[in-house]
């Protein structure tokens, strides 16, 4: 293993996973911090359900993982968050961080979200989502972390007692000399964590260069580009080109949604058009937990015999805010989860073998109920989304979105590309 890499939640996981593997690098993504020996691979990527719940416990994790990669041989830690630095005032994205380069004994690192193939890209240390800044984005309605201010240096600032500076992008499109000249600089003023502007994916290439003496690297899947050549010029890493097919499977297919994306609502909205789908009710699930997903189920056997289908809780921000007052923010969050779980499960016992889910805490909860250690990784569907296939039996092919990733024919696209 060359590079072990931690990741806050499944759906990151498997986007920064589909990232290294597009640039050469055999990549395995293992669910949790595994308890026995890592799998033959360049990179690991320990997959996390941590971006939302408490600091401590987050930091807990995650620094367990990073002591595994490093016991199983990786030569740099990576942490992943989400494109859109999703997480509160209180972390948990600033806790983690300082708790890794402690673990590491390192003293500086940076933080980089930027991914301008999803349209994420950082200027003067501001996100923007497409041209909008993200504190303008759908991103500021989001249910668990809204995102209300898109100046990054300012946000990380607020979650740790560090110092946090900016490499801007006069520097960056200098080069890769010019940004480790400017991380010493940093560094001697006391910084400990760098913002780093990015626009185009040439930046983070050079900035991947720049980085290839940090023992911890932050940042979402697209800062991972440039790595992959750091290991290829030290002769660690051969040439590859492409990725392996996966095993073909079979069974029927069916999506799992529970993002409230707007990216997701127009995916529901145009399966909804041309294959059966049903909502998710959760005053049903509080009246009746059990019955509402059997019938759920029941109606999802039915449909599948003829053409692929859809269960999904995803609703407009309005909707989402009615479901919190009725029934509390985190336990509705944590009901409809534990229903599309449950349902994931039911549908495999009956031969389903094909999965999409829409959303980073749903795609959790549906692969640690269906007990999955380990994803080999794909090639890839839409920007940050790869097919995967899981190790063991049955063997089960999934595609884990993120809510604001695909295009509007995303779950067909999926649905296609997972036989």
């Amino acid at each position: 293993m060359l590079l072990g890499c931690i990741a806050d939640d499944f759906t990151g996981a498997t986007d920064l996973a589909n990232t290294l593997s597009r640039h050469g690098m055999r990549t395995v993504q293992t669910i949790g911090v595994p308890k026995g020996v890592a799998p033959e691979a360049d990179a690991i990527v320990v997959a996390l359900k941590s971006r939302t719940i408490a600091a401590d416990e987050a930091v807990a994790q995650s620094v367990e993982a990073c002591r595994w990669l490093k016991a199983n041989g990786a030569w740099q830690i990576y942490f992943k968050y989400c494109s859109t630095f999703d997480s509160t005032d209180r972390g948990n994205i600033g806790p983690v961080a300082d708790a890794l380069l402690d673990e590491l004994g390192a003293q500086f690192t940076i933080a980089c979200p930027a991914f301008p193939e999803s349209g994420r890209t950082i200027y003067k240390g501001h996100l923007f989502v497409g041209n909008a800044l993200l504190s303008d984005s759908s991103m500021r309605h989001h249910p668990l972390t809204p995102m209300l201010d898109s100046n990054l240096v300012n946000v990380l600032a607020r979650q740790t007692p560090q110092k946090v500076g900016l490499v801007d992008h006069r520097v960056v499109k200098r080069g890769a000399a010019a940004i480790a000249e400017t991380f010493t600089k940093l560094r001697s003023a006391g910084v400990r964590y760098a913002i780093v502007d990015a626009v185009e994916d040439v930046d983070l290439m050079h900035m991947g260069e720049a980085c290839a003496g940090l023992p911890l690297i932050t940042g979402g899947s697209g800062a991972a580009i440039g790595l992959p050549k750091n290991f290829r010029k030290t002769g660690l890493l051969p040439v590859r080109e492409g990725v392996s097919p996966l095993r073909s499977v079979d069974g029927g297919g069916v999506v799992l949604s529970g993002s409230c994306s707007t990216a997701t609502l127009t995916q529901v909205e145009r399966m909804k058009a041309k294959f059966p789908a049903r909502a998710i009710e959760p005053a049903a699930l509080v009246s009746n937990f059990e019955s509402t997903v059997a019938e759920l189920v029941d109606w999802a056997g039915a449909a599948l015999k003829n053409s692929p289908a859809l269960i999904y809780a995803s609703a407009p921000p309005e909707k989402v805010t009615e479901t919190q007052t009725l029934f509390g923010r985190d336990q509705a969050g944590a009901m409809i989860e534990k229903a599309i779980a449950a349902i994931a499960q039911k549908l495999v016992e009956r031969g389903v073998r094909r999965i999409v889910v829409a959303g980073g805490e749903t795609s959790g909860a549906v692969v640690s109920a269906l007990g999955i250690e380990a994803l080999e990784i794909g090639s890839q569907i839409a920007p940050g989304v790869p097919a995967t296939l899981s190790f063991g039996e049955p063997r089960i092919a999934l595609a884990l979105k993120s809510g604001n990733f695909g295009g509007p024919e995303f779950f067909l696209e999926a649905l296609a590309a997972l036989k």
